[in-house]
């Protein structure tokens, strides 16, 4: 079961990341806030896409403390459904597996319901992104509520230590 503190669960070998959060925001406004690489790179971080499937993404998250080299994100896109889905490759230098990273967004009410998974974790990569993805997606949230974005470092901290043992093992 996926939830807005995000979950992982061990499936075989690997770790799934899954976030499903509801946001008062029409679902355009999620989607460019997700894939308009200058809205993108207000939260997250310097951001290119090619915006079909096929295209490439590249991107260079804010906040983490490691060298670029290390936390640079590049990827094919496998789907590219707008304003619906958004799915592509993840593959980082820090990482031992290639995985990938799909959006799916739902109309609910005058809001949107986002559905977040990243597949293709180790286990212990994914216990260091559960806390990293959460604090991306608050400064999401502050983004299009257009109030001050927190620190991603502090946001991590705080989350790492609430979720302290949170991983579902399936």
């Amino acid at each position: 079961m996926t939830d807005r503190e995000g979950k992982l669960t061990i499936e075989g070998d690997l770790a799934v990341l899954r976030f499903e959060r509801r946001l008062p925001y029409p679902v355009e406004a999620v989607w460019a806030a997700i894939t308009d690489p200058q809205q993108r790179g207000q939260w997250l971080g310097e951001t290119t896409i090619d915006a079909r499937e096929g295209g490439r993404i590249e991107m260079i998250p804010d906040g983490p403390g490691v060298p670029t080299e290390h936390k640079k994100m590049t990827g094919r896109i496998r789907v590219w459904d707008p304003p619906r889905v958004f799915e592509h490759e993840w593959h980082q230098p820090i990482l031992a597996e290639t995985g990938s990273v799909r959006y799916e967004l739902t109309p609910d009410g005058e809001g949107t319901v986002l559905r977040f998974t990243h597949r293709g974790l180790t286990p212990r990569d994914g216990q260091g992104f559960l806390p990293g993805t959460h604090a991306f997606f608050d400064r999401m949230e502050a983004y299009l509520a257009g109030e001050p974005l927190p620190d991603w470092a502090t946001r991590y901290q705080e989350v790492a230590r609430s979720k302290n043992g949170g991983t579902n093992h399936a």
